[in-house]
């Protein structure tokens, strides 16, 4: 069984700063890709960065230059860090890993609970 947990999220001023984290635990051989999306209310789920194994990162551009996405292999884990946040930044961020449980095997993809990032005028 794999999970993903986000953390991190909360309440914050417009112009200040959070760091999520995405925790992967469970049965895993490999992490390849994993991405940060979000889901404003009343709106479908965006994609918000994405970072390979070997650290390439890729942003969508209302993100660019204030969001950073990072991973730690050795620890399964990914971060977003999000500054100068603003109200449009408000949404449940969810994480997303495609990861190999087992070596051989085929990669699948698997999703976070949500974690809610409220930005405040």
């Amino acid at each position: 069984q794999v999970q993903l947990v986000e953390s991190g999220g909360g309440l914050v001023q417009a112009g200040g700063s959070l760091r999520l984290s995405c925790a992967a635990s469970g049965s895993i051989y490999s992490i390849n890709v994993m991405a940060w999306y979000r889901r404003a209310p009343g709106k479908q789920r965006d994609l918000v960065a994405t970072i390979t194994r070997g650290g390439i990162t890729n942003y969508a551009d209302s993100v660019k230059g204030r969001f950073t996405i990072s991973r730690d292999n050795a620890e399964n884990t990914m971060y977003l860090q999000m500054n100068n946040l603003k109200p449009e930044d408000t949404a449940v961020y969810y994480c997303r890993g495609y990861l190999i449980q087992l070596a051989g095997h085929s990669e699948s993809d698997y999703w976070g609970q949500g974690t809610q990032v409220t930005v405040s005028t």
